[in-house]
């Protein structure tokens, strides 16, 4: 499936200042977000909005950041067939497959909106007591971390179509970039990571670091500790909760990642 679409349409370009406003027609390229109702072996987990494109990576990821695999393998992911084919749901229904190994999750009693992850969580104190310090962690350079936004910032086709997009990427200590991926939610472009990379079996993701183009929450920390990231550096802040988060697990946090600075909380 293609990764993340937008669409085109009709805007009024205003134009002020010396005058009277100036008004013409032209077109816009706009983001497309589109609920996505994700199941893991039939029973529905949560429905999140998203950006359209690697819908089976952020389905796979979000079960794994959330602990619903409990250590179960994905033997599979396709769009629904029990509520209909995939047409009838416009491929907007996804479900994980395990064979029956995994937990039946407990529904999430929100919609997940783009801008929140953890919504609809019974509690973030449970998420956190599941995880156990990371070890064998792959020390990341400073420099390193500082590079990442600019790095990264060469590869957001959809950011430049439409200025409305987060990016993840998961990089190596060398800087490399393995996965990037761009939506409209910062927790599910992190998810479509994450889920990239437990498809390609580099998981726990001990020697890499994870940028995140927005802020630091404690959602998109939660979900590097659960991967197993050696690090997390985002352009923007980070939370108290994130902070102590990170120090908890033991990764290094870095926020404000602009122009070769940045700030080292963890």
């Amino acid at each position: 499936m293609a990764r993340g679409r937008s669409a085109k349409i009709l805007v009024q370009h205003v134009e002020t200042g010396g005058g009277a406003p100036r008004v013409t027609r032209q077109p816009d390229e706009v983001i497309v977000e589109e609920p996505l109702e994700i199941h893991l072996d039939g029973h529905l987990v949560t429905t999140t909005m998203r950006t359209p494109g690697d819908d089976f990576e952020l389905a796979a990821g979000l079960c794994f950041t959330d602990g619903l695999l409990a250590g179960a393998g994905v033997t599979g992911c396709r769009y629904c067939g029990d509520c209909g084919s995939a047409m009838d749901t416009e491929f907007n229904v996804v479900t994980v497959e395990t064979g029956g190994q995994a937990p039946t999750p407990t529904p999430r009693v929100a919609t997940t909106t783009s801008s929140c992850g953890l919504c609809g969580s019974a509690s973030i104190d449970s998420l956190r007591q599941r995880l156990r310090p990371l070890h064998d962690l792959t020390p990341i350079a400073f420099d390193v971390l500082a590079a990442a936004p600019a790095r990264t910032r060469k590869a957001q086709p959809l950011f430049d179509a439409t200025g409305a997009v987060h990016a993840a990427a998961a990089f190596t200590a060398d800087g490399e970039t393995l996965v990037l991926r761009e939506d409209i939610g910062r927790h599910n472009a992190v998810d479509k990571v994450v889920g990239r990379l437990l498809f390609d079996g580099r998981l726990p993701a001990n020697d890499l670091g994870l940028y995140i183009s927005g802020r630091a929450s404690f959602e998109i920390v939660q979900k590097a500790w659960a991967a197993g990231f050696a690090a997390v550096v985002a352009v923007s802040a980070p939370s108290n909760l994130a902070v102590e988060t990170a120090r908890a697990a033991g990764l290094t946090l870095a926020g404000f990642a602009r122009d070769g600075r940045m700030n080292v909380y963890s």
